[in-house]
């Protein structure tokens, strides 16, 4: 599957608009890597833990996209935009909120 974040595909003509797809997930962040997490926050750093589990729950949301766009005959995805959020569930830890949005469409091969 073509896709970019553009509104367009360089070199493809697009066919067809199917409309607007979204791929989303939540991810729990376990108690392990929240006190990893906590403790590079205070010392300073990246936090490998968070960063795994954002580009995991960030390629899911992208599969789940793709997944639906072809579901409704796409064989392109354009204007692709993620967002990435954390939610609060208690004091003592977060989930991931990961949602990926595009524009499905049909192009030329």
């Amino acid at each position: 599957m073509l896709m970019s974040t553009t509104s367009t595909l360089e070199g493809k003509k697009i066919k067809e608009y199917r409309g607007i797809v979204f791929g989303e997930v939540v991810n729990g962040v376990n108690f392990t890597k929240d006190f990893l997490a906590s403790i590079t926050n205070f010392v300073g750093g990246r936090s490998k833990e968070y960063e795994e589990e954002i580009v995991n729950a960030r390629a899911d949301a992208v599969k789940e996209m793709m997944d639906r766009a072809k579901k409704i005959g796409a064989n392109g995805l354009i204007g692709i935009k993620i967002d990435v959020e954390t939610i609060s569930v208690n004091e003592n830890g977060v989930m991931l909120l990961v949602v990926a949005t595009g524009t499905a469409v049909v192009v030329e091969d």
